[in-house]
């Protein structure tokens, strides 16, 4: 869970196609040497009767729909609550047509909205440390004590892979599939060191994967995707 927030930036209305508006750019640049693309400068933002209107959470002050072109207007992000439902690393960058180019994407959802496996386009994709001054705030990230991969033992001795907050495997195959609390840590890329394990067992000394759950919930106003019942 996460809060973004970009501080209003003075542009010009390059055009107003419908249903968006074209605004030019102020924080990217045109990458030179990119081959096969060819970016003016310029980002079209939907209006609030586009069909991707909750594709960005850019916004234009005065609102998109009020703009016409040649109009000076600001563009940034209002404080904004989401959650990251996936992430894409790049090496090399992405060539996009911009500088800087990205070397990795978060994909996220907007608060109240689900994560749909069968939907090849939802959410948003942000890079983090892209040209755009967006202020990422850390508001809460479930199991933030382990690591994808861990192995550990819960309270009943039964030995599981973290692989996500929402996805675990039982070594044996049986139900229930979320552990229970308190956990210990068996490995980590190979034996965990003292201080790893401590850590896990003072995180989990109190409290449950169902409490992990109900607070994310709470904070995305959705349910995570798991394939667990």
């Amino acid at each position: 869970m996460l809060t973004l927030q970009c501080p209003l930036t003075e542009t010009t209305v390059a055009s107003v196609p419908h249903f968006y508006v074209s605004v030019r750019w102020p924080w990217n640049d045109v990458d030179p040497e990119a081959r096969g693309f060819c970016w003016n400068g310029e980002t079209a933002l939907p209006t609030a009767e586009a069909f991707d209107w909750d594709r960005t959470h850019f916004r234009t002050v005065p609102a998109e729909a009020d703009l016409k072109a040649g109009d000076a207007c600001l563009v940034g992000i209002a404080p904004t609550v989401v959650h990251v439902a996936s992430v894409h690393h790049f090496d090399p960058p992405l060539v996009t047509g911009t500088l800087p180019r990205p070397a990795c994407y978060l994909e996220i959802l907007r608060q109240g909205e689900a994560h749909d496996p069968e939907l090849e386009d939802q959410g948003y994709a942000l890079d983090p440390v892209g040209g755009e001054p967006i202020r990422i705030e850390l508001l809460f990230r479930p199991y933030a004590f382990l690591e994808a991969g861990d192995e550990v033992v819960d309270h009943d001795g039964r030995a599981w892979r973290f692989d996500g907050p929402w996805d675990w495997h039982p070594f044996d195959g049986q139900q229930p599939t979320i552990p229970a609390w308190p956990l210990g840590l068996l490995s980590r890329t190979g034996d965990p060191a003292p201080e790893e394990t401590a850590a896990v067992a003072q995180q989990t000394e109190t409290g449950s994967h169902e409490e992990e759950l109900q607070h994310w919930i709470r904070l995305a106003l959705a349910r995570p995707s798991t394939n667990q019942p």
